[in-house]
Formats: C-alpha cells, structure tokens, sequence
C-alpha cells in the first residue's frame, strides 16, 4: 500500500485529489494539507508517507520551500510536484531541493497515479514538456559562491545579507538560519525584507532562485 499526503492551497484541488487517489487499489490518502508548513508538521506528528504530492505555488511555505524542508527532515519520501504552472525557475529549484518527480495538474488522472508508483519505486519522473526545458538548464555551468557573492556585492547587499541569502538558497527557514548565524528571527526577518526590497524581488522564494541563476 503506497501512502499519500496531498499539500495544495485550493480546497477544491485538494478534495477532487483525494476522491480519485482514495478509490485506487494500492494507494492510500493519509492526510491532505494547504502549505508546506502544514505539511512537515502533518508528517512530524501523524508519521511519515511514501510520497507527498504537492503544488508548487501556496501561500505562507510554497512546494520549493516544502519540498526542501520535507526531504530535509525525511529523505525517504517521494515528492512529486503536481502543479498548473510550468515554470522553468520553479522547476529547476524544487529539483535541486530534492523532488522527485515533477507533473502539470493537466496530466491525466491514470498518468498521476502511475507516476505515484514509478516515484514510490525510487525513480524519477519528469514530464516531457519539462524535460525538454530542463535540459537547457542542466548545460548551464553554474558560477562559484565568490562570484555570486561579488555580484550580490555590486548590487549594495552586504556582507551580512549576501550570508542570509546564501542560507535562503539552501532552503533554510528564518528560525534555522537565525540558530546557524547566532540572531533572533525577527533581526533575520528585516534583514530579508531588505534584502528584496533592494532586489526588487517579491518573496524568498523569488529570492532563492535569483540566487542559484546568478
């Protein structure tokens, strides 16, 4: 029996989900959630699943963050991406944190749920249309941290927030990040909103996949 946790913001998307995987043999929704947060604690406290299905854009924790705290906590669970937006940056970074499988919520049903058992089998599953693009960016030779830290460096950031942004990158939490730089969260919390708002960028998430493209 392969056991789910369906994470999607909209409770329609989440209800219909669980409708069509709850009926198939061998499959078994375990939980449903709304964000990423929801998520990891769903799984610290109910126990964990085999693969956790989720949307890549929700409010307060998105799939990359959820993505990167989920595998972060528990290695062995697969994460499929199930979402409408085929997004190049989105699809790369929630890759590098960790997914397993990445699909568009216009796959069809029966392909969802094979794709549920080839990622509970320990592949990896990416659909073609993404693959395609995924390609262009596995050519691309990424750029040192100097070098990265350098152009953080000409853009006005300081020492001080190119080391916060750094750490979003690895998809570290406030509070993680305030434990590992030895400041309170609330001093982290300014030190990103300054940070986008020099960058013009809207969220950390945003600010995650600026970093890894610099």
């Amino acid at each position: 029996m392969i056991s789910l946790l369906i994470v999607d913001d909209d409770p329609y998307i989440r209800e219909s989900l669980e409708m069509i995987l709850g009926m198939q043999e061998g499959l078994e929704v375990a939980g449903v959630c709304a964000n990423g947060y929801e998520a990891l604690e769903f799984l610290q406290t109910r126990g964990a699943v085999d693969i956790v299905l989720m949307d890549i854009r929700m409010p307060e924790c998105d799939g990359v963050m959820g993505t990167g705290l989920i595998k972060g906590a528990f290695p062995s669970i697969g994460v499929l991406i199930l979402t409408t937006f085929d997004d190049d940056d989105y699809i790369v970074e929630a890759i590098k944190r960790g997914a397993n499988g990445y699909l568009l919520k216009n796959t069809p049903p029966q392909i969802i749920i094979d794709a549920i058992r080839t990622v509970a089998k320990g592949h990896m599953l990416i659909d073609p249309k993404i693959a395609r693009k995924l390609a262009g960016w596995l050519n691309h030779e990424p750029q040192s941290p100097d070098h990265k830290d350098a152009r953080l460096e000409r853009l006005g950031l300081t020492k001080a927030e190119q080391g916060i942004v750094r750490k979003v990158s690895e998809g570290l939490s406030n509070k993680e990040i305030a434990q590992t730089l030895y400041l309170s969260e609330g001093t982290v919390k300014n030190y990103i909103s300054e940070i986008l708002g020099k960058l013009s960028l809207r969220d950390r998430t945003q600010l995650a996949i600026y970093y890894l493209k610099l």
